[in-house]
C-alpha cells in the first residue's frame, strides 16, 4: 500500500514539482498540498497522512511551528523538514521539534524519494552534506564535560547504539524484543546518567564518545 503524502509549501511552483517527484514511484500517493502552516495542520489532521513534507519558511505560522504543532496532535504522521536552508540553527530546531528528517530542496528526484522511503522504515533522515553540520553543532561544552565512565547497563547501551542510528522507539522496540513502554523507561534512565536532556544529544553524545 502506498504512503500516503502532504505536502506543505507556500510556493506554488515548488509544491507542483515535488508532487511529480514523488507520484513518480508508486510507493507513494499525494492526498493533499497547502500552501501554509495552519492550512496544512489543518489537513494533515483531516487526512491523517503518513508522511508531512514541510517548508521552513512560511509566512504567519513557519515550518517548525506546524511541525510542532502536528506532533502535538498524537498523529503518526512522519515530519520531513524540506527546504533550502542548511543552517545550523534550522536544522537542531527542526530535530528537536521532533522531526523525522531534514533534506534540502536540491536533492535528485530519486535521492529524495529513497529518503522518504528510510524515513517510513523509522530511520531519521538528513541530507548527506548536513551529518557534519549537525555533529559539530552538538559538540559543545555541556557534551564535552560528560563523565567517559558513565555507567549504563547493557540494556541501555544497546538503546543509546539505536539512538545513535537515528532510530524511533517503535522501531528500537521491534529491534530488540521490548516494548515501547519499556524502550521510553531506558532511555529515560540512561538521559538520566548521561545529564542530558534529548535522544538527539544521546545520540551525538555517543558518537563524540565513541561507546557504540
Amino acid at each position: 500500500m502506498a504512503t500516503t503524502v502532504v505536502i506543505i509549501d507556500d510556493h506554488a511552483l515548488f509544491r507542483k514539482g515535488v508532487m511529480q517527484m514523488i507520484s513518480s514511484d508508486p510507493e507513494f500517493d499525494v492526498i493533499g498540498e497547502a500552501a501554509s502552516g495552519l492550512q496544512g495542520l489543518s489537513l494533515v489532521e483531516q487526512l491523517k497522512p503518513g508522511l508531512a513534507l514541510i517548508d521552513l519558511n512560511m509566512k504567519v505560522m513557519n515550518g517548525i511551528e506546524t511541525l510542532t504543532r502536528i506532533k502535538e496532535a498524537k498523529l503518526d504522521t512522519k515530519c520531513i523538514v524540506l527546504t533550502v536552508s542548511d543552517a545550523e540553527d534550522d536544522l537542531l530546531e527542526a530535530l528537536r521539534a521532533g522531526a523525522d528528517g531534514y533534506l534540502l530542496k536540491d536533492m535528485e528526484p530519486e535521492d529524495l524519494c529513497a529518503s522518504l522511503k528510510k524515513a517510513m522504515s523509522g530511520i531519521t533522515v538528513l541530507h548527506e552534506s548536513l551529518t557534519d553540520i549537525l555533529k559539530n553543532a552538538l559538540v559543545n561544552p555541556t557534551l564535552s564535560k560528560q563523565d567517559d565512565d558513565v555507567s549504563l547497563t547493557e540494556r541501555e547501551r544497546e538503546i543509546l547504539e539505536c539512538l545513535a542510528r537515528g532510530l524511533n522507539n517503535k522501531t528500537i522496540a521491534r529491534h530488540l524484543g521490548i516494548s515501547d513502554t519499556t524502550v521510553k523507561v531506558h532511555i529515560k534512565h540512561l538521559l538520566s546518567k548521561l545529564k542530558l536532556t534529548s535522544r538527539l544529544e544521546a545520540a551525538v553524545w555517543a558518537h563524540t564518545k565513541k561507546v557504540v
